[in-house]
This record gives structure tokens, sequence and C-alpha cells, in this order.
């Protein structure tokens, strides 16, 4: 009894939160110049900042990323990659790919007998691209200078920020486990624990490594960052730390662009980024539940989470395209009228099926994680929506130590061949290890527009494989219910990516629903708020732009002007 109390009391407390936060977010929206939409409040400001000097949403969207690698660190920065969608000014959509590679000394059985390489060390980084993504973008779309567009950050890394409560609750999930990297490490103490104890809510945390780093990037260009001294620091700590990539792979590294897939869903058009992505899997899960139609909770809920277990099962199918070339055709055919139409017949209302039904192959994809998603918009139509991540927790827990940056742990993302997850299903050999290859990724980075093509929602998520579903909640809580973006954010969540078969629920779901969920034979379960975290922004038909944060982050903010 004790316990069920303590429950309750939590998802209440849950629910207040939620709203709180959700007021406070929809207050910042009433403007027609654009909007920024971040985890920090700060890198927000500072996106607003740069449109408001004359900048348009790419000029906002380096400015925000970049403060976000400073303030948000433990899953961001310039030591990571990423994807973004970008819709031009023109309605011409590009989807540009700058997601971390496999060194060129990589193979499929690296981390053979040494699994732990693939999380921490220097073996456990790919070579990072979130410099020459921004880069591309400010080349294509930017108006203001480079350096007006890096300097906010600059300042904030050099004379600090305080620690937020999102940021304690990152370093504790971090740390929890006896894993003391931020105090014992001296390259991290450096910024977390400059008086020897861990910085705590409302310290100023500086980064005054991290601020020269990108002011020579600013200074010189993104080239500084992947050759001349910056280059040579990054590949000596990595090797230091048993890494085994080289000047030659930071320096050759490019940006890709991929194929945006589309579709229409109940008259709107949706714009999403291909694979590596996950974008074809939310794109396919929003498509199989246009077909129907219920006002009844129980059975929608049902039915979405259905569709989530077949859009992911064919996630095992996917992978890099520049080693796959049937991944175009692939992603078609998931989307196609029929394909979506035979997934639909194959639903039964009163009952979920085993996962073998959804994905005879038994084909399992490692867990993402981590990302920080940020979007820009502004009057012209321009609009991107942007995810960064460096993977786990402070990415390989590695400090480049002469430029403050974090490596990823992206290699992390790919399947190791020969060892079934904790459910015995073995790994999809698509996503092994291979040189110059980019593993899969959760990140969905959506566009919605008008049927008559005009801009009204831009939005993603971060939060590993929790991305997908979330994005695709949000949406289906404002094209089908008639939400506003905050209440759409506000919302609690469901999960569902068929392997492990769990239905994951907020604290707070409706009671009701979830039972429902477990009468249908879902095996459900419980989870903490938190572990996705949203951000949007939609245009009004007056022209005004709404900016919505995600209301689960203490610190985040969606600003208009």
């Amino acid at each position: 009894m004790l316990r069920l109390l303590r429950n309750r009391l939590r998802n209440v407390l849950a629910i207040l939160l939620l709203n709180q936060r959700t007021s406070s977010a929809s207050i910042l929206a009433s403007e027609s110049l654009g909007a920024v939409s971040s985890e920090s409040k700060i890198c927000s400001e500072i996106g607003i900042g740069l449109l408001e000097r004359g900048g348009n949403a790419a000029d906002a969207m380096v400015g925000t990323t970049l403060c976000v690698g400073v303030i948000g660190m433990q899953h961001s920065g310039i030591g990571g990659g990423g994807f973004m969608l970008v819709r031009g000014s023109d309605g011409i959509y590009e989807s540009i790919d700058f997601r971390e590679t496999a060194p060129a000394a990589a193979f499929r059985d690296m981390y053979k007998d040494n699994e732990i390489g693939s999380v921490v060390s220097g073996l456990a980084s790919g070579v990072p691209g979130d410099l020459r993504g921004l880069e591309y973008l400010h080349n294509k779309y930017g108006v203001l200078p480079w350096r007006a567009v890096c300097n906010p950050a600059i300042h904030v890394a050099r004379y600090g920020f305080p620690v937020t409560e999102d940021l304690v609750r990152y370093m504790h999930d971090a740390t929890e486990n006896g894993n003391t990297f931020l105090t014992d490490d001296p390259q991290f103490a450096i910024d977390f624990a400059p008086n020897g104890t861990l910085l705590g809510l409302g310290d100023i945390l500086t980064r005054k490594r991290y601020a020269n780093t990108l002011e020579t990037v600013a200074k010189h260009g993104v080239k500084a960052f992947y050759s001349g001294d910056i280059a040579k620091h990054t590949i000596k700590a990595l090797r230091a730390a048993n890494g085994t990539m080289t000047l030659s792979d930071l320096s050759s590294y490019r940006v890709s662009i991929r194929p945006t897939l589309n579709i229409t869903y109940k008259g709107y058009n949706i714009y999403s980024s291909s694979v590596p992505s996950g974008g074809s899997v939310a794109l396919s899960t929003l498509k199989i539940i246009e077909g129907y139609s219920s006002k009844d909770p129980r059975l929608s809920t049902h039915r979405l989470d259905e569709a989530m277990r077949f859009s992911y099962a064919a996630r095992g199918e996917l992978g890099d395209p520049d080693f796959f070339k049937n991944m175009t055709a692939f992603e078609a055919d998931l989307l196609k009228p029929k394909k979506v139409e035979k997934i639909r017949e194959r639903i039964n209302d009163d009952s979920t099926k085993n996962v073998t039904d959804y994905n005879p192959k038994g084909y399992a994809m490692p867990e993402n994680h981590g990302t920080s998603h940020i979007v820009t918009s502004d009057r012209s139509g321009l609009s991107i929506t942007l995810t960064s991540t460096v993977n786990l927790l402070f990415g390989s827990q590695l400090v480049v130590p002469e430029t403050g940056v974090i490596m990823n742990n992206e290699m992390n993302d790919f399947s190791i061949p020969g060892i079934p997850n904790a459910f015995g299903f073995v790994p999809s050999s698509i996503n092994y290890i291979a040189p110059l290859k980019r593993p899969l990724s959760s990140i969905t980075p959506i566009v919605v527009t008008h049927p008559n093509g005009t801009l009204y929602l831009t939005i993603g998520a971060a939060g590993g494989s929790r991305i997908i579903t979330s994005t695709v909640l949000a949406i289906w809580h404002v094209l089908d219910h008639n939400m506003t973006l905050p209440e759409a954010l506000a919302k609690l969540r469901f999960h569902d990516q068929l392997i492990p078969a769990t239905t994951f629920f907020e604290d707070g779901f409706d009671r009701d629903v979830v039972n429902s969920m477990r009468g249908r034979g879902h095996n459900v379960t419980w989870v903490k708020l938190g572990l996705s975290s949203v951000q949007g922004v939609r245009r009004l038909w007056n022209g005004t732009f709404e900016a919505a944060s995600e209301p689960r982050q203490m610190n985040s903010a969606g600003l208009a002007v």
C-alpha cells in the first residue's frame, strides 16, 4: 500500500511539473521574425539574438548548436556528429548527414573480446562531423559572418555558465555506478571539479580550453579543426588511449547529402531524412496509423504501438547507403501504400503478436543513446531541424587535453558480430563495422507542411532509440488531436521498439489505457519521465511562431521574436 501511494504521489508530481513547464513555454511564442527551440534557454537566446541582428534560421542554428555543445557537453559538441533536415525558403529540402564515420583502420571484429573498447577508449570514437555539418549549413544558407555566429558560444565557454538542474541530473546519471571520472580524471576535473569537488547547482562552470578551440575555428574556419594543431592534438589523445584514427581520417571527412523522404499524412506533407538516420521508421509508423480513426484512446494506443513494432522490425534491414545500394529502394517500398496496407491488415485490434511475427529474421539493433535536438525557423520559410550527439553521456569519457573537446563513442552504435543481445536476437550484419562506414541512427528530423506546401511544423527529438517514437507521438497529437505544440510535448509518452518485447509507459500515463494494453497481451512497464526530449516550432496561420521546448528538461526554452 505504501509503495502504491508513493507511486501515485510521484505520478501527480510529474504531471504537475509538466503542466508548470508547459504554461511557461507557451507564453513565449507570439512573434513573426523567427523562433528557436533547444534544451538550453541561454542557447535559445543566442539563436534569437542572431535573428534580431539580421541573421536567418541557418545563422541561428549554428550559434545555438555551438552553444549547446558548450552547455550540453554531456551529449553534444564538436567531438560528435549528427543529422539535419533543411527546408529552404524556396521550399526545397536538403538532408545533411554529418554523422561520424568509422576510421580507415576500423574492421568488423575490432571489438572481439573487447566490447568495452567501443564505449570507453580512444577506439570508441568515430571521425567527428559536427563542425563540417555546421560549416556546410552556414556556407549555403547563412547570411551573417562565420565569426559572428561563433562568438556567442565562445563567450559562454570562456566566462562560464551556471550549472543547471539538467546538468546536475546528467552528471549524477553518468557517475552513479561509481565511475567518478568527472573528478578523478584531471582533464575532466579542470572544468567540472576545479577545486577538487564536483561543481553543484548554480556554480559557474567554465570551459576555457574549449573556448580557445572555438576561437581558433571562428578565426581560421572549420579546416583548423580537421588539420593543423587541433587535429594533431586530437589524434595524439585518441592514440594514447588505444585509438587508431589518423590525421588523414580527420582531413578527409565530408558531409553526405542524402535523399529526403516524404509522405502525405491526412492532407499534410511530411518530410524526413533517409538512412542512416531513422526517418523512414518514423514515416512508416505514421503512414500505418493514417488509415485508422478511433476516439477510443485504448484502441488508438494499441494500434499506434503495433505500427511502431512493425516499423522497428524493418529497421533491422537498414544501414549505410554508401555500402548497401538497395537502401533507397527499400525505404521507398517501406512507405508505399500497398506495403502499408498489408501491414495494417496484419494488425489485430484485440491482441499483439510474438516478436518473431514482426521480425522473422531475428535481427536486433544496438541501443542508441544521448543526443540533443535544436529547431530554428524564420519568416522567409527557412526552417532547420538538427540533432547532434556524442552518443553515451560524455561520449567516450575522453577529453583532448589541449582543446577541451569531449570525444564521441559513436562506434558503439555499430553491431558487434557473434554477440546476441540479452533477448537472444542476433545483430544485423548490415550494421557491422567497416572502414569509413556510418552506423545506423535513430535521429529523426521532420518538417510538416500544409497541403499547399507552406511551412507548418518543424520538429525532432533527443533520447536515443526513443527519438522515433517521441517524435511520432508529438506529431500525432498536433495533427490528429489538434493540440498546440506545448500541449503535445507535455503529453505523457509510451515507447515500443519491438526488442525488447516491452511497451514502456511514462509514470502517470492513463492506467485505463495501460491496463487495456496489458489485456491485449502487451508486456508493459513504467519508466521515469525524461528519457526523451522533443523540441519544435510551429508556424501559425497569421505568420507568427509557436516555439515549444521539452517540459521534462528544466532548463530548455522555445523562444520567438
